[in-house]
């Protein structure tokens, strides 16, 4: 639902703001070819040393417009892009607020007091005629989306405690994050076109109302406290590994993001592309997003994360390329339907592998974390929509695309770190090493030392790759030597496809 939200006013917005701008020459009036019809005016040209006076067709004045009508949609760009971005603005202010707050109430209630603010913000794009009431219901859909992200990731990533089987069911969410994106542009656009600017937002206030009753009687919001102690904010945001996953959420949204606002207006000025094309050119990306988070949801945990997310970050640099090259509708199916594709190979690696990141790296409490991923998320939604207008102004809108691929291919090689991330006791057995060089022996591995032998307890292999529970250490008793013992753990249970070294001190 929050992502149908999100989606439905973007074929609506750009032309609707220019029709309240020019009510006596909306952009549906404009003709899309010269006028083949004669004007009042005769035109006079010799002929074999004859003047010949014919009937004459006023181009010019078509030429005109369509030069005016250019410059127009070109400045409009800034005014939607930032319109766009102001939901990701405030949500990227209201994340880091909802994460902490959901280890002190639970994930229940903020996530129907999101579902409650969206359904108002919905009602205000419904019956809002001016740009400052719109960009005022835009920017309230990202409280309400805030809420309902956070809460939503988090309290799977609660309840599915294997890594593989959150990897799974993370999938599963993010491909009903696709629905709505599928569903969103072409419902709008094609309800725009022959219903009417407040018909798909009334429509869709009505299936907020039968979400939030669901919700009502499934999740029965109330308070739940965390039992463990959630990891800081403050640890999660300075901590590498994080930082890396979550920039490569940012870098794989960043293109999508500028196209919302850029590509409909492009599409108008260049192709003169109507009200329900504009919908259903993101319908390719829609369905093969749906695809890619559904497919390696799983396949991620079995080829490494790191390696699908690679692989993804590439692949939507090609085809962020290959968008300025169409001449036609039909030309923008196979980029799109990549670029989809490819996003939906980040998001569903990325997700889970934060969820993964703080189990082996901080404490099993998850709302911190996912307000991270969301705001890392935001950011490519902020940052696209705001810098495209501008950017199409100055560089044009095919620079614009060929830089966010550069970064894209720039950013891609920093997913290799992610292949075997340290554990929290690996840090922990390091700092002691600087201290004390007496250290450490794997068990019955090259490095052990047949002339100290460990009183150690059999080594536990996790299903998730990990040998603590909520961030506290089990068997973690040291022997009479003060040697540390290390659990070597399968590569088939690491999420990344390397060996991990769980240490027991």
């Amino acid at each position: 639902m929050v992502s149908i939200w999100y989606f439905v006013p973007l074929p609506i917005i750009p032309e609707f703001l220019y029709d309240i701008r020019h009510p006596d020459a909306p952009l549906a009036s404009f003709p899309k070819t010269p006028p083949t019809t004669p004007c009042e005016k005769e035109v006079t040209t010799p002929y074999n040393g004859i003047d010949v006076t014919t009937q004459g067709y006023d181009n010019a004045s078509w030429y005109a417009e369509r030069e005016e009508r250019h410059k127009e949609l070109v400045e409009e760009t800034v005014e939607v892009g930032l319109m766009f971005a102001s939901k990701a603005f405030v949500q990227l202010l209201a994340n880091p607020i909802v994460g902490p707050l959901t280890h002190k109430i639970g994930y229940s209630i903020p996530m129907f007091a999101g579902f409650v603010i969206m359904f108002i913000s919905t009602l205000i794009f419904a019956f809002g005629r001016t740009y400052s009431v719109l960009f005022l219901a835009r920017a309230l859909q990202g409280i309400g989306s805030s809420c309902s992200s956070v809460s939503g990731m988090g309290m799977l990533a609660d309840r599915y405690t294997d890594d593989k089987e959150r990897g799974n069911a993370m999938g599963i969410a993010l491909g009903g994050l696709a629905l709505g994106v599928l569903i969103g542009p072409p419902f709008g656009g094609i309800m725009y076109e022959f219903v009417g600017k407040s018909a798909p937002f009334l429509v869709l206030s009505a299936l907020a109302l039968g979400d939030g009753l669901l919700q009502l009687i499934m999740l029965q919001p109330s308070v739940v406290i965390e039992e463990s102690d959630p990891p800081s904010l403050k640890a999660l945001v300075t901590d590498p590994y994080i930082i890396i996953a979550a920039g490569a959420i940012t870098f794989a949204n960043m293109g999508i993001a500028m196209l919302e606002p850029s590509l409909p207006i492009w599409m108008m000025d260049n192709m003169g592309a109507s009200r329900w094309e504009q919908g259903v050119t993101f319908l390719p990306a829609s369905i093969s997003y749906l695809i890619g988070t559904n497919l390696f949801g799983p396949l991620g945990h079995r080829i490494g994360r790191w390696l699908a997310a690679l692989l993804g970050l590439v692949i939507i640099g090609l085809c962020l390329l290959c968008i300025p090259m169409a001449t036609s509708i039909n030309h923008l199916i196979l980029p799109n339907a990549g670029l989809g594709f490819a996003i939906g190979m980040v998001d569903s690696c990325m997700m889970p592998e934060l969820g993964y990141l703080v189990d082996i790296r901080h404490s099993a409490v998850y709302g911190s974390v996912y307000a991270i991923g969301d705001v890392a998320f935001c950011l490519g939604f902020a940052i696209g929509p705001a810098l495209s207008g501008t950017l199409v102004n100055t560089i044009g809108f095919e620079w614009m695309l060929v830089g966010i691929s550069i970064l894209c291919f720039a950013y891609a090689p920093l997913m290799t770190f992610l292949r075997a991330p340290p554990t929290k006791e690996e840090k922990k057995v390091s700092i002691n090493n600087g201290i004390d060089n007496a250290g450490l022996t794997l068990e019955s591995g090259p490095c052990s030392s047949s002339s100290t032998e460990p009183t150690a307890s059999p080594a536990t292999h996790s299903s998730n790759g990990k040998s603590q529970s909520n961030g506290k250490m089990k068997n973690g008793a040291s022997n009479a030597n003060g040697v540390s013992d290390v659990t070597v753990v399968d590569s088939g249970d690491s999420p990344n496809g390397g060996e991990n070294y769980v240490t027991k001190l």
